[in-house]
């Protein structure tokens, strides 16, 4: 699905393919804002790893010699020019093209020796559009051939796409950068002129690369209307990521200087995409590349022990199981080319219904042995398959005639040498078939496929070298890519010969056609047709109460792809159908009973088509929900196989909500519904009505299908039932349902008609098996080219199928019917009638159980919700007083707490009082031994004062005295005579016990002084004790717990 959503084309301008004129174009709204905070992902990326195919066409280069800053260096015929700093260019020939103002080389691409430097990253450069001359990122090599450069182009930016194929898409991208782009930067583009090749972005003046693309990585090429501002502009899309999951689109634009250079670039850029090199498809395999050889093989068990192998179809490789039987699986690798790779061991086998799944869809199964085999050539893994486990259910049901289904085995291996695990994934087919089934055997040789592993050598931390998986893929796969990676980019390109791509098996094949198979391409090289659309669209809209009468004409030319889901819901008449689109958000929240069928049949709608393929994917999810949502709404039809292809081929175009609009139209204004009503007696009526118009336009092919009694029924039921979505290839499927949606019903039997008048020399020799094999198989793959189908629509649209003439065949068919009824027996019309009375009865019986039966489910759910709910009420209840009762003890206890708070506080104020009053006493106590002291010590000092003067006074009247004088020596020391007590006058006697006094008494001062002192520490320690305690009973966690409780009690109040 290209557009995830119908666009506008009131104001449609013009928009254009590869090589083609200027087409139709339609403007988007997206903002310049979203696309600058999208143009943050520019051109200069980071270097992908170069893959093997690259390496395959990759040509030495001759060595070139260095010269002198600024001077030209030949190497033969090559000439390079060097750049101030030194770095070598691009070399360029001679060879010079003009168209208008743009310049054209031709000119060989080698690999200059002085760009091998790493390659910086974007926050290198800094700014990515700011490139310096000397910073050169590193070229990838490329194989030796011709390229063309193109002057005078600006690169206008860059934009996220949904649509990579849209033309409408890409041309409104292009109008709003050429208008609102700040970010423009002149380049010279370099285009490639062979298929694997590389584009470039270089500077003008340096040819420095600012950027890179690869062709194989452009998926699709526009340019702007003649008529418009953009008709110097051109773009391209182009694919940025390694992995689906991890993959970014992206629309580059750019704006030539000379209008008439865009063609020129266009046509260079269709030549690339068809030429390829030569020898690129025939080369060797690198150093790097191992092939392996997978043989897939599968046993049952037969019920004594031992397993038989399974048989193969004698022309397919198409293997017969039977259902129920425990199943073993046996895979066997061989390395077949390079060095040999040593397996250490198997991970795990894994199986999963379907091709092309996910890893995370696989499931394991149980391992039993692994080892190498006998000759040591091959490793040999089996795996024990139990066919009732739910996710293999598609794997064990019987499948229908001539239907196969698709699984995949897997097994990964632990290489030595290799980080990770390498997982080889083996695609096959089978039938299943009742357990009793005996098989006459043709091939039991099994299933094998080829794989090519590419590694890259990866050095370790701790020195060594390792490998790692750069790409896996199997032959399989390598050819499906071939078929499906078919650019038509030029309308020069014949589709006679192109076949749809995705198909699997050849027309010579008795496999049918998958649904969903080919592609639809949006390329529209008929100008003439898109500028039609673009006036009679305009037109309508402008008057949507009526259909602008050139509608039909051109919808049996066919719609383009890109306006076809716009122009189905005009047709339709739900382009603005709101209350449908709300209806439908509410359907699909709603259960219903069937769902399981409706799950069984998505797996087989459309699995040719890669939206639809994928087991629990966005395609099949929606799918489902738009077939649910109608089953519920039409109550009286219900679920209907055949609504699942045409709601799949309106999804393609739409999303959800608009299809199942479009659908609901289709089924009851289209009548589709009634062949499904009353016991499909309208679908007979169509039956009826085809036949006679065979028997009056095909005569011979009517009595050849009589004589074969082959009836209309056998081989028209899809046809009428699902509008040829079923079978045919989806370019068909589409185009007839232009028609149909345009014109009516009625067209159903035009196509039909044109379908049997085409292939009636190849229907009249068949017998009656072959007539069927070949309305299954070979008819929807003879109309798998555009040619053809418009061919055959062409004349269905000539076929004269009037409304009369369907009148009168529909009364040929009352009459028969009635006629019928008159010559039946009585009594076997009214058994008839009574059958189908109660048919109905039963129905309605039925109908009225499941009502009740759900009646009586949601009284008992109502009554288990509301005894559940009435149990949480008596938990919620005695939560409730248990919390009530917490919440009484808890204010008790905070009264408690805060009453004995209030004793606590009134106690340590009273402690707080009486340590101040100490305190205060103390310091009393201490002022007052400091002023005794302090006198004490005055008093000292004037006695010792005193006393010397007294002593200077004596010593004078002793030095006076003849007699005393002998008693002080000459410096005025007093000599010791000792003289008898007796001796000694009564004033010396006296003043001697005088200084005893004062001595003593000093020395009780002092020692007075001391204990004060004393004290005074002591009571200086005791004050700091207190205090400290005082502080620390203010940190208690009683204190903290009341000042908690305080807290608790202010918030809540």
């Amino acid at each position: 699905m290209e557009d995830s959503a119908s666009h506008s084309s009131v104001d449609s301008a013009d928009y254009v393919v590869v090589n083609g004129e200027p087409k139709l174009r339609l403007p988007g709204s997206e903002s310049i804002k979203d696309l600058e905070k999208k143009m943050t992902e520019m051109i200069n990326e980071s270097k992908e790893v170069q893959t093997s195919e690259d390496k395959d066409v990759e040509e030495e280069i001759s060595p070139t010699t260095t010269g002198p800053t600024g001077k030209s260096e030949s190497t033969g015929d090559e000439t390079y020019t060097k750049d101030e700093s030194g770095t070598k260019n691009i070399p360029v020939n001679e060879v010079r093209k003009d168209v208008g103002k743009s310049m054209f080389y031709s000119a060989d691409i080698r690999r200059p020796r002085s760009l091998t430097s790493p390659v910086k990253t974007p926050e290198d450069f800094g700014n990515p559009w700011e490139l310096q001359s000397d910073s050169v990122p590193t070229i990838p090599k490329l194989p030796s051939d011709q390229c063309t450069f193109f002057n005078g182009v600006t690169y206008l930016g860059c934009a996220m796409v949904n649509a990579p194929r849209s033309e409408l898409e890409i041309a409104r991208i292009m109008q709003i950068l050429n208008e609102q782009s700040q970010m423009s930067i002149p380049v010279t583009l370099s285009i490639p002129n062979y298929s694997q090749g590389i584009v470039r972005l270089l500077e003008p003046n340096t040819n420095n690369e600012i950027s890179y693309y690869r062709i194989n990585r452009i998926l699709f090429c526009a340019r702007g209307g003649q008529d418009s501002k953009e008709r110097q502009c051109f773009a391209y899309t182009c694919s940025h990521g390694d992995s689906p999951q991890s993959v970014i689109l992206q629309c580059h634009v750019f704006r030539c200087d000379i209008a008439d250079a865009v063609g020129k670039i266009l046509y260079c850029f269709a030549t690339s995409f068809k030429k390829v090199p030569r020898g690129s498809i025939s080369s060797s395999l690198e150093n790097n590349v191992f092939q392996f050889e997978v043989s897939l093989e599968l046993k049952e068990d037969e019920g004594k022990g031992s397993y038989v192998t399974c048989p193969k179809d004698r022309n397919s490789a198409v293997f017969k199981l039977r259902a129920n039987l425990e199943k073993s699986v046996v895979i066997t690798v061989q390395q077949v080319s390079n060095t040999d790779l040593r397996i250490e061991r198997c991970f795990g086998v894994l199986l999963c219904p379907g091709r092309n799944v996910k890893h995370s869809d696989m499931h394991l199964i149980d391992m039993v042995s692994m080892g190498m085999s006998t000759d040591g050539r091959s490793y040999v893994i089996s795996g024990d398959w139990n066919p009732n486990d739910q996710n293999f259910t598609v794997l064990n049901v019987e499948t229908p005639r001539d239907t196969k289904v698709f699984f995949t085995v897997a097994a990964d291996l632990v290489i030595d040498g290799i980080q990770e695990p390498v997982r080889f994934q083996v695609e096959a087919r089978a039938k299943i078939f009742p357990m009793t089934e005996r098989f006459w055997v043709f091939n039991k040789k099994p299933h094998k496929e080829t794989f090519s592993l590419t590694l890259e050598e990866v050095d370790t931390d701790q020195g060594t070298t390792t490998f790692k998986v750069v790409n896996l893929e199997s032959q399989t796969e390598i050819e499906r890519k071939k078929q499906q990676l078919r650019l038509n980019l030029t309308p020069s390109q014949s589709a006679d010969g192109a076949v749809t791509p995705g198909d699997d098996d050849s027309d010579n094949s008795d496999d049918p056609l998958p649904s969903g198979s080919g592609t639809v391409s949006k390329e529209v090289t008929d100008e003439e047709l898109l500028e039609q659309w673009d006036q009679t669209l305009k037109k309508w809209y402008q008057n949507m109460a009526q259909r602008p009468k050139s509608v039909q004409q051109l919808s049996r030319r066919g719609i383009p792809e890109a306006l076809r889901g716009e122009v189905w819901q005009l047709l339709s008449g739900c382009h603005d159908n709101s209350e449908m689109m709300e209806a439908y958000r509410i359907l699909i929240t709603k259960e219903y009973a069937n769902e399981g069928v409706i799950q069984r049949d998505i797996y087989r709608t459309f699995p040719g088509h890669d939206y639809f393929k994928d087991s629990g994917g966005m395609g099949q999810e929606s799918l489902f929900k738009l077939s649910k949502a109608y089953s519920i709404y039409d109550e009286e039809v219900g679920y209907i196989q055949g609504i699942t292809f045409i709601g799949a081929a309106l999804l393609l175009h739409m999303p959800e909500e608009q299809a199942f609009s479009v659908m609901v139209k289709v089924m009851f204004e289209y009548g589709l519904r009634d062949m499904f009503r009353h016991d499909f007696e309208h679908l007979h009526l169509k039956f009826f009505q085809l036949e006679r118009l065979m028997q009056d336009m095909m005569p011979d092919l009517y009595s050849h299908f009589m004589d074969l009694g082959l009836e209309a029924h056998m081989y028209a039921s899809q046809w009428f039932l699902t509008l040829f979505t079923a079978k045919f290839p989806l370019f068909m499927v589409y185009h007839i349902l232009d028609i149909y949606l345009t014109e009516g019903s009625n067209i159903i039997f035009n196509v039909a008609l044109a379908l049997l008048k085409s292939n009636r020399k190849d229907l009249l020799p068949l017998d009656f098996e072959g007539v069927l094999k070949y309305f299954r198989v070979q008819l929807p793959k003879k109309h798998r080219t555009e040619n053809s189908v418009k061919e055959l629509l062409h004349i269905a649209t000539g076929l004269k199928v009037s409304a009369r003439k369907l009148k009168k065949y529909e009364k040929e068919y009352i009459a028969v019917k009635q006629a019928q009824l008159q010559d039946e027996d009585p009594l076997e019309r009214y058994e008839r009638e009574n059958k189908r009375l109660m048919d109905t009865n039963m129905r309605l019986d039925q109908e009225n159980d499941d009502l009740a039966t759900e009646l009586v489910s949601s009284k008992i759910s109502l009554r288990s919700d509301l005894d559940i709910a009435e149990d949480k009420v008596d938990i919620m209840s005695k939560e409730l007083s248990v919390t009530k009762k917490s919440l009484t003890e808890v204010t008790e206890e905070k009264a408690r707490l805060e009453n004995e708070a209030g004793k606590l506080k009134e106690m340590c104020r009273r402690e707080l009082e009486k340590a101040e009053q100490t305190t205060r006493r103390n310091d009393a106590i201490i002022a007052e031994y400091k002023t005794i002291c302090t006198q004490l010590s005055e008093r000292l000092e004037k006695q010792a004062v005193n006393y010397k003067e007294e002593l200077a006074k004596i010593k004078n009247q002793i030095q006076k005295c003849d007699a005393c004088s002998q008693l002080v020596s000459g410096s005025g020391e007093f000599k010791c005579i000792n003289l008898p007590e007796a001796d000694l006058s009564p004033e010396i006697m006296e003043m001697k016990r005088n200084i005893r006094e004062l001595e003593l008494e000093l020395a009780q001062t002092k020692l007075a002084l001391v204990e004060s002192e004393c004290k005074v520490q002591d009571l200086t320690h005791n004050l700091g004790s207190v205090t400290s305690e005082l502080n620390e009973s203010k940190n208690t966690w009683f204190h903290k717990t009341l000042n908690s409780i305080k807290d608790a009690t202010s918030k809540k109040d």
